[in-house]
């Protein structure tokens, strides 16, 4: 009886030590877990940086929320059209012919005074035509009409030119006829009145009329054709 109790003692101190052993394992296998915990933590804790296709890392040129501006409507040349009238006293008739953003117009009193100008029309329907001897027409489409001055050079003649329809218009018609150079200019109003100057060999006189759907027009007996005048 008396060696029972080392035996004893052995199996306590045995039975001790594994008791020891499981707390020291599950304590390890916790601190570890911990660790790994910390660790996740740490690092989805740390700041976040952008990536490259991240829009809110990319720098803007105009303030944020602002939409870019858009190109304004183009502006369109004025249509293609014939224009006739009168001056405001009455004396002396103007025809103008717009073409693909360009003009030529005619001046005439169907006497003595006349004038050929060209220049271009703006896309607002201004225009600035020009003649060989330093003549001026200003004028501004709107709508049907242009209206507008005449500067020829004594004077200024305000007109009015609506919009015409053909056989009305302008026309013109040059030849050679028994040795005389015949220059003629026709304006054939929106009424069927006829104003226009012939020239022989630079002299003017007034012209005869022409017939205004073919433009057949006899001069010092030969048959000429007047053609309508475009820039």
């Amino acid at each position: 009886m008396k060696r029972s109790g080392p035996l004893f003692t052995l199996l306590a101190g045995l039975l001790f030590a594994l008791v020891m052993l499981s707390l020291n394992a599950t304590t390890g296998t916790r601190g570890t877990s911990a660790g790994n915990d910390t660790s996740s933590d740490a690092v989805s804790a740390g700041p976040a940086t952008a990536s490259p296709t991240d829009p809110a890392a990319e720098p803007s040129g105009s303030p944020k929320g602002k939409p870019s501006a858009s190109p304004g409507p183009s502006r369109t040349a004025v249509p293609n059209g014939d224009y006739a009238g009168r001056t405001d006293d009455d004396s002396s008739a103007i025809a103008i012919t717009l073409r693909d953003g360009k003009a030529v117009a005619y001046f005439c009193d169907g006497r003595d005074q006349e004038s050929w100008l060209k220049g271009d029309v703006e896309a607002d329907g201004g225009m600035r035509l020009t003649g060989e001897k330093g003549e001026v027409l200003t004028g501004d489409l709107a709508g049907r009409r242009i209206t507008g001055s005449v500067d020829m050079g004594e004077r200024d003649y305000g007109f009015t030119a609506d919009r015409a329809v053909k056989p009305s218009g302008l026309y013109r018609a040059t030849a050679n006829v028994r040795g005389a150079k015949l220059d003629g200019g026709w304006i054939v109003l929106q009424d069927g009145r006829q104003v226009g100057i012939l020239r022989r060999d630079g002299k003017p006189s007034e012209a005869p009329r022409i017939d205004p759907a073919t433009g057949a027009v006899t001069v010092d007996g030969k048959r000429l054709t007047a053609r309508p005048v475009t820039p």
